[in-house]
């Protein structure tokens, strides 16, 4: 069947929503996409997006999942100013009081800030997906399965295909209540997380041997995270971060965050350029996954993607590449169903639980080495943290060790890889 005299509604114009949007669009006769905020003609942050200040990255394999749907897009982003970097040779990262060895990972990134990513996104959406700012859903329309969406203006859209990619903030619990499906499990870990960021001016030189710099704290004792990531314009975003309460409020807080961090271009660079803003804060207080999957009952006519599904711990940069990756599902989902059905919302769930299942392990396993962490705890985390410590430790003197696990953590590899016999062996009779 096809879907070319059908409609698609697509709720939110983050990340999520542009990759939806354009994943519909490729089989979709006419894809609305609505979004509350009035969007801006450049890039610029929003009040829909209150983390849109704050440092963003796409893993490799999100890079790899927007470039099939929006071809040229990293291109369009380098030419635009963002940065190319290499992860293991021009990300410094400085993990268990040592700064990482320099070495070839093979992938290709580009750093940029989350406004020009999306204003970037937008210019390249396909022309059957028609832009409607400044307006809000406020119900769905539908009995037995969803077949329209409200409008705040009183309006009624008719749709074959709602994606719910409204964000954390999502009301489908409520929306599928009224019309009479339950609302799915959820869990959430409570991480406490919080990070202020300030924009400072860029030149060479600012970081020796590398284009970017990341300390990662070691827990369970010590909290402190810090980030320099270039952007376009030649401005860095500088980001103080920590969990459990630890980040910083203010402009003093931030001084002092810089000068505990242990690389020490965070406190040169904030002690000698002057800042192109001020400090900015936004918090986290927990994850929170939906277990979609689990229900009995799937409205044929709906799904959600992004943060109404799942939203991660920021510090570990997931967000935008689950994203990116489900919507490339739900693409691949209905082109094997050829029908809007309660099945094929059953097969997408499945689906993008298997994307989730990976990066929310990883996220937990970094949380839970907080014994202030609270939720419900994956099983076996304490025993795979601990040969993840070994494994990180044996990944500063063995390039291998450091490779994969960098493949891993992009998603370019499964997890399996870290735990095959000759890796294990690797691991193990390194130094502790």
């Amino acid at each position: 069947m096809s879907f070319a005299e059908e409609h698609a509604v697509v709720i939110g114009a983050g990340v999520a929503g542009l990759a939806a949007a354009q994943a519909l669009a490729g089989r979709f006769g006419r894809v609305t996409l609505i979004e509350r905020d009035t969007l801006p003609d450049e890039p610029q942050t929003r009040r829909g997006v209150p983390q849109g200040g704050h440092g963003h990255v796409l893993l490799a394999a999100g890079q790899a999942a927007l470039t099939e749907l929006f071809p040229g897009f990293a291109d369009a982003l380098v030419a635009a100013g963002a940065v190319p970097f290499d992860p293991g040779l021009d990300l410094r990262v400085h993990r268990f009081g040592e700064l990482w060895p320099r070495v070839d990972s093979g992938l290709r990134l580009v750093s940029f800030s989350r406004p020009l990513l999306e204003h970037t996104l937008r210019e390249r959406l396909r022309p059957n997906v028609e832009v409607r700012d400044g307006v809000a859903v406020s119900g769905l329309t539908g009995s037995g399965r969803v077949d329209g969406v409200r409008l705040d203006t009183g309006e009624v859209l008719e749709t074959s295909l709602v994606a719910d990619c409204s964000g954390r903030g999502s009301r489908s619990d409520r929306w599928l209540g009224e019309l009479g499906f339950p609302p799915p499990e959820s869990a959430e870990v409570k991480v406490g997380v919080g990070y202020a960021t300030r924009v400072y001016p860029r030149k060479p030189g600012d970081v020796a041997d590398g284009e970017a710099v990341f300390a990662f704290p070691t827990p369970p004792y010590a909290y402190l995270t810090g980030l320099l990531l270039p952007i376009e314009g030649d401005r860095w975003l500088v980001m103080a971060g920590a969990w459990h309460g630890a980040y910083p409020r203010d402009e003093a807080g931030f001084a002092q965050h810089m000068k505990a961090l242990p690389h020490p271009a965070f406190a040169d660079l904030v002690g000698r350029a002057e800042p192109l803003s001020e400090v900015f804060v936004h918090t986290f207080p927990a994850s929170r996954r939906r277990y979609f999957e689990k229900l009995d009952r799937h409205p044929a006519g709906y799904v959600t993607l992004g943060e109404a599904l799942c939203s991660f711990n920021p510090i570990y940069g997931q967000g935008m590449t689950c994203a990116a990756l489900e919507a490339a599902e739900l693409g691949s989902v209905l082109d094997k169903h050829g029908t809007v059905s309660a099945g094929l919302a059953r097969e997408y769930y499945k689906r993008a639980a298997g994307i989730l299942a990976v990066p929310w392990r990883f996220a937990a396993g970094g949380d839970f080495a907080f014994p202030e962490t609270t939720g419900p705890k994956p099983p076996l985390i304490d025993l795979l943290n601990g040969y993840s410590r070994r494994m990180l430790r044996a990944a500063m003197r063995d390039p291998d060790i450091r490779v994969t696990f960098n493949r891993v953590q992009h998603l370019v590899l499964p997890p399996s890889v870290l735990f095959k016999p000759r890796m294990v062996w690797k691991v193990l009779r390194s130094r502790p």
